[in-house]
């Protein structure tokens, strides 16, 4: 009789560790066999293809064959997709849930879909990313041929952790996720409603060829919360021009609004919807139409229905460009209605802001993917071996934290960034021959790596217009912190040239535990402690990554000129962006880094950076 050997008690005491410990011996036989492993803890995957029917989940439910490929990270919410997908009539090329990802990740399935025929949209839910940064990789070059759709859980935080940079404070693991899928073209949903709303839209329908849309209506509450959505989504509802609504009045009655929104009014016909939509898709006003019908009656819903089929059924005949079409079906009593047309089917949504935000995001998809792609520049005039060196010797000598102020100046010189003028004096005589040497009036700041916020302890003159002025700003910086007990921390004090003009800016890096360096830009000063105006992207920046940065922030309109102030050398700014980009890519050691603030000049000055910190680790 053969008795199991018994787990040890240490095994039994860990039970996460003795699976973990069979899920490396499962991983071990299946690559032996050259088998690759989804899962374990996983709710299985799916194949519609009709040639195949493949159903290896727990579930009964088998969607439609379509050109939907779907991934989940829960099981649970794999059972949801799958049995919303039916109820939506969504087509599915195939559906995996990764659950442990011991093997294959979602990595895999991307580079899987990428080939795969019958694979036209992915969608993805998703907890956290396994490799991001390899993620990143493959999500932008994908992006490129198919839309992917990402529902991201786990979007908040419980706290917030101190950090020793606005760079550091302002970051977050949500900024990090929002900065891949922007650079990556991915389309981010919110709920899952958005998910299927997209996946019906990029699934059913033509990509749109630019931002117009044109909305028509039979009433005039849910077109203006529509068109508002339209324009909160970054789309167009432009008016329309004199012979689209020449075309438009003679059918329709004299109440009846021609511009756009077209408002036909509650009395409409299903054949005024006919034409109406014939017109519309067939100008060259639009390039895509959200149509809106809310039911009066019970009796009208079935012929409105075929009113609109039959106007799309012409205008598809009349118009081979193809404009997508949405429409808003608020019809409580008839809420899974679907538009079936010959070759394609029309996406329905139950509310009016739905189909323009989906449309939006689209949009904007179809945007980032018509672009050029974009390139990391390279610089020859960078001495990064001086920078290691640097960077090195300070770990070597206080272990990991804030480099010296000549530390940091020597660093961003190396990288051939602008400084102003001046340098680190260790008394008030030297402090004055610096001033003299450099013109006033100066400020002087103390230099220390140990004590960050020196304008709170009295640490930062300005406006000091000679050299006595110069000295007593030392011995009050020295004074103070013998009196705090930290004179030790002083390694003296920075004396600069007085920066005016130009937009306060600010730019930093902060390293992810998963996504890696995190480069951020914003507004600086004190505005970037009270408004937070910071936007993140991941290394490795491209021009166009560097661009989007910088025009991505609220405060954008400030370095374009405002009220009489000249605009900002953005082009100066976007170079230094793809600097510090490659300057943390280059130096893993560079863990945090801030400059704050930055005085962007006008056009052709560049700009100045007056106060900077790096941090080592």
């Amino acid at each position: 009789m053969n008795v199991p050997r018994r787990e040890s008690a240490r095994s039994w005491s860990s039970p996460q560790e003795a699976g973990r410990r069979l899920q490396d011996r499962l991983l071990e036989t299946v690559r032996q066999h050259g088998m690759r492993m989804v899962g374990p803890n996983c709710f299985g995957v799916l194949n519609a293809d009709p040639a195949v029917r493949l159903n290896a989940t727990f579930t009964s439910v088998f969607p439609l064959s379509g050109a939907i490929a779907m991934s989940s990270q829960s099981g649970a919410l794999g059972l949801a997709l799958l049995a919303a997908s039916q109820r939506l009539q969504l087509g599915l090329s195939t559906f995996a849930s990764v659950g442990n990802r011991a093997d294959l990740s979602v990595n895999d399935l991307l580079q899987y879909w990428e080939n795969d025929p019958a694979t036209a949209v992915i969608l993805l839910y998703v907890e956290s990313f396994g490799n991001p940064r390899r993620f990143a990789r493959i999500a932008r070059r994908v992006s490129r041929e198919k839309p992917i759709v990402v529902l991201k859980a786990g979007r908040t935080s419980s706290g917030k952790r101190a950090a020793g940079s606005h760079t550091a404070a302002l970051a977050s693991n949500e900024a990090a996720v929002e900065a891949l899928f922007q650079q990556t073209g991915i389309l981010r949903a919110d709920t899952l409603e958005d998910m299927f709303a997209l996946a019906a839209g990029l699934s059913a329908q033509p990509l749109p060829k630019g931002k117009r849309v044109g909305i028509l209506t039979n009433a005039g509450g849910p077109a203006i919360l529509c068109a508002d959505a339209c324009e909160a989504g970054g789309l167009e509802v432009p008016e329309l021009s004199q012979a689209t609504t020449s075309r438009l009045s003679p059918f329709l009655p004299p109440s009846a609004a021609l511009q756009n929104p077209v408002d036909l009014i509650a009395s409409a016909t299903p054949e005024q919807y006919e034409q109406a939509i014939v017109t519309l898709l067939t100008s060259d006003d639009i390039d895509a139409l959200i149509v809106l019908y809310i039911a009066l009656t019970a009796e009208d819903v079935d012929p409105m229905a075929e009113g609109i089929t039959r106007g799309l059924v012409a205008a598809r005949a009349a118009d081979p460009g193809r404009k997508p079409v949405y429409v808003g079906w608020m019809v409580d009593s008839d809420r899974d209605r679907r538009l079936s047309l010959p070759k394609e089917t029309i996406p329905t949504f139950a509310l009016p802001e739905l189909p323009a935000r989906v449309l939006g995001k689209i949009a904007t998809y179809v945007q980032w993917r018509d672009r050029p792609a974009g390139m990391v520049p390279d610089f020859d005039d960078l001495d990064l071996p001086a920078i290691i060196a640097i960077c090195h010797d300070a770990l070597a000598a206080r272990g990991g934290g804030w480099l010296t102020v000549d530390e940091t100046r020597a660093c961003l010189t190396a990288m051939s960034i602008s400084l102003p003028p001046g340098g680190v004096a260790t008394s008030a005589e030297e402090a004055a021959a610096i001033a003299r040497r450099i013109g006033f009036p100066v400020a002087v700041k103390l230099a220390s790596h140990t004590l960050i916020h020196k304008t709170e302890i009295g640490g930062v003159q300005l406006n000091l217009g000679t050299e006595a002025e110069v000295r007593a700003a030392y011995d009050r910086i020295a004074a103070r912190l013998a009196q705090d007990r930290h004179l030790e921390a002083m390694e003296g004090v920075l004396v600069q040239p007085m920066v005016t003009g130009g937009v306060e800016v600010m730019a930093g890096m902060v390293q992810d535990s998963s996504f890696g360096p995190l480069i951020g830009f914003g507004l600086g000063g004190i505005h970037v402690e009270i408004l937070g105006d910071v936007r993140f992207r991941i290394t490795p920046l491209t021009e166009l990554d560097a661009a989007d940065l910088i025009r991505g922030i609220r405060g954008y309109r400030l370095l374009q000129g405002y009220r009489g102030h000249p605009p900002a050398d953005v082009g100066a700014i976007q170079e230094l962006l793809l600097r510090l980009s490659r300057l943390v890519e280059e130096v893993p050691a560079i863990v945090e880094l801030d400059l704050n603030p930055i005085l962007a000049l006008p056009p052709g000055e560049g700009c100045r950076i007056v106060d900077a910190r790096i941090r080592v680790n």
